[in-house]
């Protein structure tokens, strides 16, 4: 079963549809559920995929342009309508705050739960979350508002021992996890075991970066460098340049620069226009794909696994 996955809720922009529902999306890591952005509809999309909403802890809201948070206020009741008592984290812009008060306030309502914020408001790349195993980094974005991107990272993994080595060398069970996170073994005549030996192998670490509404911006490449999935917003073909540059939005030609030039292993492109309908999309691969060669289409109830 894979530990690290990306479901695609919503991929549309500003104006919902029939076919496509805005910003959102959801990642899982080793049993944990992160959301980032939640569009309108976000909470009927995550029943369709039979995601508890309870099991959501963070969520992550890259900047305050409708699409990106106008179902937030649903989910966040409904959590307490399921009874939900454990704290929720809450990574936005400071503003967001208020939004939702004043809507609490307008109805008379409270929730069971805590909702703990993290403001981000830094113009810098900033690390927000810090777990056992991952960590979460804002990437700074160029758009109309302040926005965001972020980027998970899994830490290094251990490495794997190899059972035989274990038997040969006589090692304690107290000295393996030692081992495995990259140190030697001395044994009992006190010569030294290089970790080469003694493990297999480390598999490489992966990483999942999303931009979401942002014009073309070279300085989030240090940041998403060798990123092993990346997500970015592809609003407009080439043929609307214009309009992405004044809407500070990306043509998918530039998510493709972007993609290529940060050596991304694959790029994901959604975020698209209302004026496009599906049968737009090979247009959109073979624009990006003149760049880019491992595009993909982040289409509703996709699930891509890292």
């Amino acid at each position: 079963m894979n530990n690290f996955s990306i479901h695609i809720l919503g991929s549309g922009s500003a104006l919902p549809t029939i076919k496509k529902r805005p910003s959102a999306q959801l990642i899982k890591f080793y049993g944990r559920v992160f959301l980032i952005d939640c569009g309108e509809g976000t909470q009927v999309q995550l029943r369709k995929q039979k995601v508890s909403f309870l099991k959501i802890h963070h969520i992550f809201i890259s900047h305050l342009h409708g699409d990106h948070y106008f179902g937030l206020i649903g989910l966040l009741s409904s959590m307490h309508l399921l009874g939900r008592t454990k704290d929720l984290h809450l990574f936005c812009p400071k503003p967001l705050k208020d939004i939702i008060d004043v809507q609490l306030k307008a109805s008379h309502s409270s929730f069971k739960y805590n909702i703990v914020y993290h403001f981000l408001e830094s113009k810098q790349s900033e690390i927000i979350l810090d777990e056992k195993n991952l960590e979460v980094y804002t990437i700074p974005l160029k758009h109309g508002i302040y926005a965001n991107g972020f980027i998970f990272k899994e830490k290094p993994r251990n490495r794997k021992m190899k059972p035989d080595k274990i038997k040969f060398y006589e090692i304690p069970h107290y000295a393996i996890p030692a081992i495995k996170e990259g140190g030697s073994f001395i044994t009992k005549e006190g010569k030294e075991i290089p970790n080469d030996k003694l493990t297999f192998s480390q598999e490489p670490s992966r990483s999942y970066g999303y931009c979401s509404d942002t014009a073309y911006r070279e300085k989030i490449i240090p940041i998403i460098k060798q990123v092993t999935l990346l997500y970015h917003e592809a609003t407009f073909l080439e043929a609307e340049r214009a309009i992405a540059k004044k809407t500070f939005h990306s043509t998918v030609i530039d998510a493709a620069n972007i993609a290529k030039k940060a050596e991304a292993n694959k790029l994901l492109i959604g975020h698209f226009s209302a004026r496009y309908l599906e049968s737009d999309y090979p247009t959109f691969l073979e624009e990006g794909t003149s760049i880019y060669n491992n595009i993909e289409i982040a289409s509703e109830g996709d699930v891509f696994e890292l």
